[in-house]
């Protein structure tokens, strides 16, 4: 029994959406360079003072002199650049690699940018500024030797926060609605004044609290910023119907944030004006929204009830806040750019599910925050909806509507599995029963969590590679000696092999991320995002120095399929059955299976023969390498190689692969799983929370992937690696719900910090109300079975094709990437063809 009810009713779209979405991708997104400029303008005047006083302090200068643009049609204002979907840019993480990359950025091929001249130079002048102040450059020299080399060689990265924000967080917007920046100033300054000055933490949490109240100011002053424009605006408009509207929307924004929201629309606009100020502060990306139908449902049901705004306004307005998400962007360096490809920000907003006391609480907004998605048909918000036994059938038939369209459009979490997962990682049942999902798959409680989602990449496939040559990787010895993979005489061994290389992996990933974190805590604490999450203002501390009530490092492992069948392979062709030597498959594997060598190949091999060369004692003559390396590309390109490559291939081929509702193969992988996700639980971070593991990739797999080998599941070097808990695309042959069954089987609660399963549906699937009556019906069993997350693509392989051939015909065509959407045609093309090789099921 839910506690609310609802009007299942559909509301049509206004005429004003589509003309704001035109008005928003009609350009190429801009980097601008106003940020920079007045941040290093600020910390060049407060040298002298604490940290977070001068985070404060520059965000406030930011906030008081950025251009602000009020956009034709908007309802909702608040832009971060002048630019429609343009970027500022943040030099106190990192800037080396954009002054690399000015030259590219505006034609490479993932999420390119448009950088002026004019630009360039007023980057390059502040930039000045930050050589040796950046948290990239305190990070690195916390960093061991032996983490910077594992790094060098692709065994995982940190990228994420090494060179950027932090993000991956949700605070307490509902809050903000409730008692404005001015009741959030006041408790600080109430904490403030029963401070002692003898206290021993007196120093840094009055500075912090100090810093609060700065930041509270700053966006108070924002906001009456674009109350005078939009009056000014207001006084020169000749369109009496603009006219009120800017009128109107100078009345918001002189109430809040500054003040407790008075009405829904009021509520939209405190809210935009959190989420992109938040942007300002850091250049963090999922910031997400959260349980959005809950902390905003009380001004809504008012507003109704009092006949002060109608169904169909609430929806427009909920519309513009849709669009205004999508105008948020962030400029990543080129190769960060292919693993998060498609300019998204990863907002994840959910709907439905249940309450603290375990009531389902889905209602009128709930199903607005579908109809919105609809409208928009955008890649923002990263939709998501809760599902429990309980949830209201019309709610998932909406729901799969929506995924219906083939946006990608909403993903599915379940609370029987997500709920019990937390409560076992120290949250109280009331706070997981209130979860909401970060980025792409994470959960985490909202406003009271610090949980370094998406902290690092774990590519599963790469310690293998380790193991078949002890250890090394392109000569040097990365990992540490396991012995010759001929020598192991039972596949234990070789197993074993593998779990001492994963991890010492994860020892080091461990050692980057903490790091990592030291440094966000010494050089970019933030006190804005701090003031609006529990208990940074009773600890005194940002979130960056553990003020959260809870602390958790979440970095992501992926390739299980392919470890799950390629250690089946070894342990079956190999030992079990004895139809191949371990030495033919390591001949067949550095031939990419007889096809021949790469030129990432041939530059790896001749490293590894000049390291050997230098090992043995002798010279390295650039004539010795060069007939060393001709001998093995000669090799590598037999006959006998290719023969070799073709039978092996064959025989992997025929043994059996996970994702086809085989229990021996999916107990295997279960377990090969559990090589990443048992081994993290045992580390801390600074904050003093724990680390928790996540199985997903972004679209990671896809860059990642190019930089592995072939491995012994038929994977040819150099191509994607298996996204998240997915099987290996095009080897799950056995229908949708045989390919359910398999994931489901995987250990989803220890993997904490989310999972991700892809499927891919031709249309047809979901054709009438019988079609989303099996697609509704195959979500229920997988949850079933204690599966935590489905997301879905419903569009077919042609169109897909066509939209590569012809992109200009398919500008508004969006698809699930991975843990979020993008338009496809904004992706680099090795992901549009990781995309289109994924199993098209159909019921």
């Amino acid at each position: 029994m839910g506690l609310y009810t609802y009007d299942t009713t559909e509301i049509p779209k206004s005429d004003r959406i589509p003309r704001l979405v035109e008005n928003l991708y009609a350009k190429m997104p801009e980097i601008e360079p106003a940020r920079a400029v007045l941040l290093t303008e600020s910390y060049k005047q407060t040298e002298k003072e604490p940290m977070v006083i001068r985070r404060a302090k520059a965000f406030a200068h930011i906030l008081e002199n950025i251009p602000i643009v009020i956009r034709d049609l908007e309802l909702i204002v608040g832009s971060t650049t002048i630019a429609p979907r343009g970027c500022q840019t943040y030099p106190e993480f990192s800037y080396e690699w954009l002054e690399a990359e000015f030259d590219t950025v505006e034609t490479r091929t993932a999420d390119p940018f448009y950088i002026s001249e004019e630009t360039k130079q007023k980057l390059k002048e502040a930039d000045v500024y930050w050589k040796g102040r950046t948290t990239s450059e305190l990070a690195t020299s916390y960093m061991e030797p032996e983490t910077l080399l594992a790094m060098e060689h692709n065994m995982f990265t940190p990228g994420n926060y090494f060179y950027n924000g932090v993000g991956h967080v949700t605070v307490k917007y509902g809050e903000v609605l409730s008692i404005g920046f001015a009741g959030i100033r006041e408790k600080a300054e109430k904490e403030l004044a029963s401070l002692s000055l003898a206290d021993g933490n007196y120093q840094k949490k009055s500075r912090f609290l100090e810093a609060v109240m700065i930041s509270c100011d700053a966006v108070i002053t924002y906001a009456r910023r674009y109350a005078r424009l939009a009056l000014e605006k207001a006084e020169s408009c000749k369109d009496a119907a603009r006219k009120m509207e800017l009128l109107q929307i100078a009345q918001n924004c002189a109430n809040v944030p500054e003040k407790g929201a008075s009405s829904f629309y009021e509520a939209c606009q405190s809210f935009w004006f959190v989420q992109q100020l938040l942007q300002i502060e850091s250049s963090g990306h999922s910031i997400s929204p959260g349980r959005f139908d809950q902390y905003m449902y009380p001004y809504y049901k008012k507003d109704i009830e009092n006949g002060k705004i109608t169904r169909e306004f609430a929806q427009e307005l909920m519309d513009c806040v849709w669009v205004k998400l999508n105008d948020l962007n962030k400029c990543r360096d080129a190769v960060s750019a292919e693993g998060f490809a498609g300019y998204s920000l990863f907002q994840n907003l959910i709907a439905g599910g249940v309450n603290e006391d375990g009531v389902d609480v889905t209602n009128d907004l709930s199903f607005m925050c579908i109809n919105a998605s609809m409208h928009v048909a955008l890649p923002q918000p990263s939709l998501s909806v809760r599902v429990w036994n309980g949830s209201p059938h019309e709610f998932l038939i909406r729901a799969a509507e929506l995924t219906r369209t083939g946006i990608g459009l909403p993903a599915y979490y379940n609370d029987e599995v997500i709920i019990p997962a937390l409560v076992s990682r120290g949250l109280t049942l009331q706070d997981a029963r209130d979860y909401n999902i970060i980025g792409c798959v994470e959960p985490q409680k909202a406003g009271k969590t610090e949980g370094w989602h998406d902290a690092a990449f774990f590519n599963m496939c790469r310690p293998l590679e380790l193991v078949f040559h002890n250890g090394k990787d392109k000569g040097v010895q990365v990992g540490p000696k396991t012995g010759e993979a001929e020598d192991m005489k039972t596949f234990e061994e070789f197993y074993h092999a593998y779990k001492i290389q994963m991890e010492y992996a994860i020892k080091l990933l461990v050692n980057a991320d903490n790091a990592i974190d030291v440094a966000h805590a010494e050089r970019c604490p933030l006190p804005f995002l701090s003031s609006m999450v529990d208990d940074c203002m009773k600890r005194g501390k940002t979130v960056q120095e553990g003020g959260a009530v809870y602390n958790f490092t979440g970095p992501q492992g992926f390739g299980v399929a392919n470890m799950a069948d390629a250690l089946y392979a070894v342990k079956t062709l190999v030992y079990d059955e004895k139809k191949i030597t371990m030495k033919e498959l390591k001949e067949a594997l550095l031939t990419n299976y007889g096809k021949g060598l790469s030129d990432e190949d041939v530059a790896d091999i001749t490293k590894e023969v000049a390291q050997g060369m230098q090992e043995a004692g002798e010279t390295v003559n650039a004539q010795t390498v060069e007939a060393i390396l001709k001998s093995v590309v000669a090799a590598s390109e037999s006959a006998e190689a290719k023969e070799n490559g073709e039978r092996i291939l064959k025989l992997i081929e025929e043994v059996p692969k996970f994702g086809n509702d085989l229990p021996e193969v999916d107990a295997f992988a279960r377990d090969v799983a559990y090589t990443y996700t048992k081994p993290l639980e045992k580390y801390k971070n600074p904050r003093g929370g724990m680390f928790q593991a996540g199985l997903y990739p972004v679209s990671a797999n896809v860059p990642l992937g190019a930089q592995t080998g072939a491995t012994p599941d038929g994977r040819l070097a150099h191509t994607p690696v298996a996204d998240g808990v997915s099987p290996s695309a095009g080897k799950d042959t056995h229908g949708p719900t045989a390919t359910a069954n398999s994931v489901s089987r995987l250990d989803h609660y220890i993997a904490s910090n989310g999972t991700l399963f892809n499927q891919k549906f031709h249309p047809s699937a979901l054709s009438g109300r019988r079609g989303l009556e099996n697609f509704v019906g195959l979500i229920r069993s997988y949850f079933d079975q204690k599966g935590s997350h489905m997301q879905f693509n419903v569009v077919s392989r042609e169109t897909l094709l066509d939209a590569q051939k012809h992109p200009e015909q398919y500008k508004h065509l969006v698809v699930r990437v991975a843990g979020y959407s993008a338009l496809f045609t904004t992706l680099s093309k090795s992901l549009q063809d990781d995309i289109i090789r994924r199993t098209e099921q159909g019921f």
